[in-house]
């Protein structure tokens, strides 16, 4: 078959430099990825300075996703100038995949330039040949080099009015430089600036942890037309479109398998790590891997409306959301560094004035101060751990839409389940055949005869047993289907039928010895499907739910995890309750219960101090999912409602990632404590360092830094969690 290759530009739109450079009339509203944000403070300082401008009605800059999101009257060019200004990069976000930006090496280039000079003056110093004025010098083009970014977001800082490590560290070592410190002011700066190269390549890699799966994508894909098949953008490829995929390649779009069959690895939706099995008219989705057979796919939705993009939408939004923990610490840092910046002032000029030491030696104190009055570790420690365990979540088939859920899932002590479709596999199958007076093969042969034709969800259950078995079907006539009772057919000369008890006594059949077989099945939550003639009963066929293989695993690791109840809500009869309950471990039920019932359930497990999740569809269960503290649906890959209701969902309906869940919430909740005390120490260690003289100026950045660096990698340590 003949492939054209039509012409496809993967960069339709204007590049940066060929945007147009007139304003519009309009105002925009445009989200762009900001680069070189390293605390909260940063993107603070950010936001003020463009507030500042006319042209800018709205914005908003989210340190924990990198992202601003601005509503203006000016142009791209004009925007990434005024981000520039204050020290940052800024790129306009685009939903389509464009070629890679080229990297911004300054801050490499500030840091070996500045280490290099400082290298030199230090070496100079102990030559004893080269002069000190020389040295001045190298320490002074030292801290020009390293020190021109800080210095110039320290300046935008204090027109908006803020006080960031910037404003801080440029004042510490400003003085540094008028008291004749010059190596302690170049170390500074040195130190500062590699501790930011290096936190900001850690953050970045956090935050694309979820960027990357935009590459997940082909940026074009093949569209049969006829006979032959032409290349487009994915962007042009329309809904009702069909797109060929080659064996091995990525699927584009999501949409429905019109011809051919294979095995589709779909673990960056739902994170399943078995490759599904997809013939035709299954569901496949977009950033999948074909891995063998050619498909043929219908396209169901555009490449803004796939499953993937929505995920990495709603996962962006929730890196964006608050914690609560992330809030008390923030509101703690804007009393903290205010605090401990006037003490620095008191420190440098008090004792001095009343004659308690040296100018010199409480003004390099006063400096110390200033260099730890920024708490940047501490404010770093909740959005970094939230942005890494929502990203391993995404990527595992779980989406968490907030820290806040976050955080209430590690404090999690009972979980509710929905039966049907949650512990169940929520359809009916056969899963008990009684048969005495003819064989077993011979009673399913005359079952799937009668039930071929029928809609019914049971009949379905007893044809698909069937199949699955190779039974085959008899010469029949006369299929006639009785309302609520049952089918009827004449199979070989002999008139039979199958369906309950209501049937039975229109027949008037005696059960005979099965008599006392159909109460107890009933009991345990089984219907029954009898099949007879007029003379006799041939055999009974019990149907029931079945359990999820994965249900009785699911709980007993959630009991592992911490989870000290695990309950059942259902609106099934006492006897399915029961028997279901028995088979996956649940100690406690309720049943025969409507929307409203189950609501009071859960409400009386938080009236006893519980914090409750309830795990349903997202749709049927909505009441009791809105009550819990937690609200989880299953299967949200195949569900836009599941995906738009829920708190968290399961994007397969795989209940084993549930105990995952759990367990990286509060392994989350724990990295959260250990960043949070490491932080408090640090900087409770540095101020009591400060009055014995123990504490140094490069002392002081190293601790800062280090301290900030140390938070970013234990919380990236949540990116490789398994659980």
């Amino acid at each position: 078959m003949a492939i054209k290759k039509s012409l496809v530009i993967l960069n339709e739109s204007p590049t940066q430099d060929e945007q147009p450079r007139e304003k519009p009339d309009s105002r925009l509203t445009e989200t762009y990825i900001i680069e070189g944000m390293d605390c909260g403070s940063c993107a603070l300082t950010l936001e003020k300075h463009l507030q500042s401008n006319p042209a800018v009605k709205k914005v908003s800059v989210n340190f924990s996703t990198g992202k601003m999101a601005i509503e203006h009257g000016s142009t791209v060019e004009e925007i990434i100038q005024e981000v520039s200004k204050a020290g940052f990069r800024a790129a306009v976000e685009s939903n389509e995949r464009t070629a890679e930006r080229k990297k911004d090496k300054s801050a490499f280039h500030a840091v070996v330039g500045s280490g290099t000079l400082l290298a030199l003056g230090i070496i100079g110093s102990y030559a004893g040949s080269v002069s000190a004025n020389l040295i001045t010098v190298l320490y002074g083009l030292a801290i020009a080099i390293g020190g021109y970014k800080p210095a110039r977001s320290a300046y935008y800082a204090i027109k908006s009015r803020s006080l960031d490590m910037n404003v801080l560290m440029s004042a510490a070592v400003i003085g540094a430089a008028i008291i004749g410190e010059m190596l302690e002011g170049a170390t500074v700066v040195w130190l500062f600036a590699l501790g930011n190269m290096l936190q900001s390549a850690s953050i970045e890699r956090t935050r694309n942890s979820i960027r990357s799966l935009l590459q997940l994508t082909p940026p074009v894909a093949q569209v049969k037309i006829g006979n032959e098949r032409i290349e487009k953008a994915v962007r042009d490829v329309a809904v009702g479109d069909i797109i060929v995929v080659n064996p091995g390649d990525s699927i584009p779009l999501d949409g429905k398998v019109s011809s051919g069959e294979s095995s589709v690895n779909q673990a960056p939706i739902t994170g399943e790590s078995i490759p599904v099995d997809k013939q035709v008219g299954d569901t496949v989705f977009a950033g999948s891997i074909n891995e063998h057979g050619m498909l043929e796919i219908t396209v169901t939705k555009r490449g803004m409306d796939t499953a993937l993009a929505k995920i990495i939408h709603l996962v962006e939004e929730a890196q964006a959301k608050k914690a609560p923990t992330e809030a008390i610490v923030d509101k703690f840092a804007r009393v903290y560094t205010p605090i401990v910046f006037v003490l620095a002032l008191i420190v440098m000029l008090m004792p001095p004035l009343f004659g308690l030491g040296l100018w010199s030696e409480w003004f390099y104190k006063g400096l110390e101060l200033l260099v730890i009055a920024c708490p940047c570790a501490l404010v770093i420690s909740t959005p970094i751990a939230i942005v890494s365990a929502i990203g391993n979540a995404a990527r595992n088939g779980v989406l968490i839409k907030g820290g806040v859920y976050l955080e209430i899932a590690g404090k999690l002590s009972a979980i509710a389940f929905d039966k049907t479709g949650t512990l169940t596999e929520g359809k009916p199958s056969v899963v008990k055949v009684i048969a005495d007076r003819i064989s077993e093969s011979e009673l399913i042969s005359i079952a799937f005869t009668l039930e071929q034709f029928s809609t019914h969800p049971i009949a379905k259950a007893v044809v698909q047993y069937a199949e699955q078995h190779d039974y085959a079907t008899r010469q029949a006539s006369g299929h006639r289907n009785i309302t609520g009772k049952g089918v009827t057919a004449e199979i070989e000369g002999r008139q039979y039928f199958a369906g309950n008890m209501k049937l039975v006594e229109l027949f008037n059949t005696p059960l005979g010895e099965y008599e006392h077989l159909i109460a107890p099945l009933q009991q345990e939550g089984h219907s029954i499907v009898i099949i007879g003639s007029q003379n006799e009963i041939v055999g009974i066929l019990a149907i029931a739910d079945t359990v999820r293989e994965a249900s009785v695993k699911a709980l007993s690791e959630l009991q592992n995890a911490g989870v000290k109840k695990a309950i059942m809500l259902t609106g099934d009869h006492e006897g399915t309750a029961n028997h279901i309950a028995s088979l996956t471990g649940i100690s406690r039920y309720y049943a025969d219960l409507l929307p409203e019932n189950k609501v009071e359930a859960i409400k009386q497990l938080q009236s006893h101090g519980h914090k409750v999740a309830m795990v349903g569809d997202g749709i049927n269960d909505a009441p009791a999912l809105a009550a819990a503290d937690l609200g989880i649906a299953m299967g949200g890959a195949g569900s836009d409602t599941a995906m738009e209701t829920a708190d968290i969902v399961l994007m397969a309906d795989h209940l084993e990632k549930l105990p995952y869940m759990v367990k990286l919430s509060r392994k989350t909740l724990g990295i959260i404590k250990q960043n949070i005390w490491f932080s408090i120490l640090i900087k409770a260690a540095a101020l009591v360092l400060i009055f014995p003289n123990v504490l140094t100026l490069w002392i002081a950045i190293i601790s800062d830094t280090g301290a900030a660096l140390i938070v970013i990698l234990n919380s990236m340590r949540l990116l490789r969690f398994k659980g």
